[in-house]
């Protein structure tokens, strides 16, 4: 099972820049600019981001409103803000390098149980399962049953937790789709599901769908964090930016949730700008 899924990797592996380097800081940001954002919109912004921040200490030494600035078409905000956030710890905390120890890694803003795994395995090569939606669903098919993290970590080979995890990833995102081509699927002879006809319930759990992004709250936070990026938005004009010209409470407590996320900063006049 591992040379057949190894070596159909080694073939057809997706080519992504970010698995070119074993860089902690590197692979944190290529985790966090994927996070619910597809490969592609990732690939250009994860090349300027590093250019501009290529050490924990470069983002460290930056306004927050630079990194927010150069989030820009990645979406969800907020990580922009625990991406720094984690760049001030490491400095503080760990001589301006990120640690190479899970508690440690689970003590930085913005990153769970998921990220930290992913640090360990890209970027210190640690024989541990890397489980975001992809390798859930590959995994929990191939055993028959909802995979749990003592399940992925027993599945990857010694010594080769970097390319096993890859692998299982790309799987999951060109063959294992929500509906497998499993013709195509090096693992397909060793799948407890498919062995059993793929009966339902499919092993794999899917998580709850996202609820509508037109007219929702986060469509009005991504556009007032798009307008912040080219200056102020005065409280009276907060409405209409958000897309909401006649809701004005609405856009106030929209408002209110950019500055608990530490994404705006509100004058005492309501008026909002990016934190320095």
């Amino acid at each position: 099972m591992h040379e057949a899924l190894l070596s159909w990797a080694a073939e057809r592996g997706r080519d992504l820049p970010w698995r070119g380097t074993r860089d902690p800081w590197a692979v944190l940001v290529s985790e966090a600019m994927l996070q619910q954002t597809q490969v592609a919109r990732v690939v250009p912004r994860y090349r300027a981001f590093m250019k501009r921040f290529p050490t924990p200490a470069a983002c460290a030494a930056a306004p927050v409103a630079d990194v927010v600035r150069a989030w820009a078409g990645l979406g969800y905000n907020r990580r922009a803000v625990n991406l720094h956030g984690a760049a001030v710890v490491a400095v503080a905390r760990h001589g301006g390098a990120l640690p190479g120890d899970l508690d440690a890694l689970l003590a930085l803003p913005g990153v769970g149980p998921y990220t930290a795994r992913a640090v360990l395995a890209f970027a210190f090569a640690a024989d541990v399962g890397v489980l975001d939606v992809n390798g859930q669903r590959v995994l929990s098919r191939l055993i028959g049953r909802p995979v749990a993290q003592p399940d992925a970590d027993a599945l990857v080979p010694p010594s080769r937790g970097w390319a096993w995890n890859q692998a299982v990833l790309d799987v999951g995102a060109t063959v294992c789709r929500p509906r497998p081509r499993c013709d195509g699927c090096p693992l397909s002879p060793h799948c407890a599901w498919l062995a059993g006809g793929l009966a339902e319930p499919d092993p794999w759990r899917r998580g709850p769908r996202q609820s509508t992004f037109a007219g929702s709250d986060r469509q009005g936070r991504g556009r007032l964090v798009d307008a912040l990026r080219a200056g102020p938005v005065t409280r009276a004009d907060l409405a209409a930016t958000a897309g909401w010209p006649g809701e004005r409470e609405r856009a106030e407590r929209v408002a209110q949730t950019l500055v608990a996320d530490g994404l705006a900063v509100a004058g005492p006049d309501g008026d909002l700008e990016l934190p320095r």
